[in-house]
């Protein structure tokens, strides 16, 4: 029971670590809030409202994003598009993540023996 608990730790970490990245690859569009959580659970990226939401007013505050809000249907909707730096800071980002992968990869197998 303790190692479950244990597992789950690492994992949310793990996945934590992600969202950042998985957000801003998702921007390249307008799109708010719900739909930007409904297509990154499409693609496998679990993430809650809760947590989304922060992040997205974040990262518009750090400059990444940019946001502006459609009021022309019944119900108000804040869209957010990545912005020129965070273009800027998502390539570098992919980049990272991209050698990340491939250490990680390199170093998994070679150290098969716990498999």
């Amino acid at each position: 029971m303790q190692n479950t608990a244990i597992v789950q730790g690492f994992i949310v970490d793990l996945r934590r670590g992600t969202l950042v990245l998985a957000v801003l690859s998702c921007l390249n569009t307008a799109k708010y809030g719900y739909s930007l959580l409904q297509e990154m659970e499409s693609g496998g990226v679990k993430i809650e409202a809760n947590t989304l939401y922060p992040l997205l007013r974040r990262l518009e505050s750090q400059g990444l994003l940019e946001s502006e809000w459609n009021t022309s249907q019944s119900r108000p909707r804040k869209y957010y598009t990545i912005s020129q730096n965070g273009k800027k800071i998502y390539q570098l980002l992919r980049a990272e993540w991209q050698r990340i992968v491939a250490d990680m990869e390199s170093l998994l197998n070679r150290n098969e023996v716990l498999q």
